[in-house]
């Protein structure tokens, strides 16, 4: 990397395109949060893909490059495949002209100025010129970034009022820097809260997750989604932050930390249209039980058949207090041992019991069930001949 502070490192692919556009005589500037890791972080790679915003329309950008993707022309992006099949996007300088808080009419032709100023925060409104090396500040994202302040783009009700998403982007930000939020941006915010409610639920839960997984602390990052207001409107069963432990540092995935910090995470899960499987780990662990009764093994291997396979979520639900459970070890010298908590596990299978002369139906399920509760115990009852043995003296 270049010791020149200003001179932003970018992927080959990214020069490529600008300088084709440049040369086609439309200004091309990067844009985005790459910028502002960047500026946060000059010494760590790039964590962001690279966008590119240009004076080019959608379809002068479709007919300068051989492989695109219509990722958003509606909204002026266009996605522009690479050598490597690595998509980058580029999208036309824009304003909104008319929105609903959820969806926008764009105005193109506009400069790259004008452009900055309908971002949501200042550290998202700078541009950097990769030819020339040239930066452009004119909301004064650099010094927020020193200061460590989120602050809305020119008038914070109106950044708002174009899209509610971006108080919930703003609350992510807040927590995953560790800044300070401009009192008027917040206040702003928290009065147009009751707007989030027009929210997809698909928007909402891509920035919970995406909140949960980079926080640097998931109490204040729950904190502040009740104190804006967000909450109380999509997620009433959020637990009070002082309620939770700190979790910095932690990385937990987001449906385990759905279920650690909201009550009925199986509920919330589908409010947020979360997939089908996520939906169900929220239920199952849910369901629990959440612990063992005991940290005898045997108490821990009934644990584990009563779960299933919700067991790996319930051992990231229990440490995400910050401590292992007692009982984590002995799951592991189970699974190590390789002793049976399932049906599936078990030496003899149903087919066994047919042959054996078990009749069908009702009987062979309650055999079955018999047999895993044995080997539960005695995890040395389960090898064939002694499954059939015990099998022919319960028929």
């Amino acid at each position: 990397m270049s010791s020149n502070p200003e001179l932003m490192p970018l992927p080959a692919a990214v020069l490529e395109i600008a300088r084709t556009l440049e040369q086609a005589r439309f200004e091309t500037w990067c844009v985005g949060g790459a910028l502002r890791d960047w500026r946060l972080a000059p010494a760590q790679p790039l964590q962001h893909d690279v966008d590119l915003a240009t004076a080019a329309r959608p379809e002068q950008v479709q007919r300068l490059f051989r492989r695109t993707v219509a990722v958003g022309a509606k909204y002026g992006t266009v996605g522009v495949l690479d050598a490597g099949g690595t998509m980058h996007e580029v999208t036309t300088f824009r304003k909104d002209v008319l929105t609903d808080g959820r969806h926008a009419v764009v105005e193109y032709g506009v400069a790259i100025e004008e452009d900055l100023h309908r971002r949501d925060f200042t550290i998202n409104a700078m541009a950097y010129h990769p030819l020339t090396h040239r930066w452009l500040d004119p909301e004064g994202g650099r010094a927020d970034l020193e200061q460590g302040v989120i602050r809305a783009v020119g008038e914070p009700e109106r950044r708002f009022a174009e899209d509610y998403l971006r108080i919930l982007r703003m609350v992510r930000f807040a927590a995953r820097f560790g800044f300070r939020i401009d009192p008027a941006t917040f206040a702003a915010a928290r009065g147009a809260a009751p707007g989030l409610a027009r929210l997809s639920a698909e928007r909402v839960r891509d920035e919970w997750f995406k909140g949960l997984v980079t926080a640097r602390s998931l109490r204040h990052f729950i904190s502040l989604w009740h104190d804006v207001g967000a909450a109380a409107v999509w997620l009433p069963e959020l637990l009070p932050a002082d309620q939770l432990p700190d979790g910095s540092g932690s990385r937990l995935d987001p449906v385990v930390a759905t279920a650690a910090y909201c009550a009925r995470p199986g509920e919330v899960l589908r409010r947020l249209k979360a997939s089908g499987a996520e939906i169900a780990r929220g239920e199952a662990m849910e369901r629990g039980p959440k612990e063992p009764m005991g940290t005898d093994p045997v108490a821990v291997r009934r644990w584990l058949a009563a779960v299933a396979g919700a067991a790996d979520d319930l051992l990231a639900l229990a440490a995400s207090s910050g401590a292992a459970p007692a009982w984590q070890s002995i799951v592991l010298a189970i699974r190590q041992r390789g002793d049976a908590t399932s049906r599936a596990q078990l030496a003899v299978t149903g087919d066994d019991l047919l042959a054996a002369g078990v009749a069908p139906g009702p009987r062979l399920g309650e055999l079955l069930g018999r047999l895993l509760d044995a080997v539960l115990e005695d995890p040395s009852l389960n090898s064939k001949a002694r499954l059939l043995q015990l099998a022919e003296t319960w028929r």
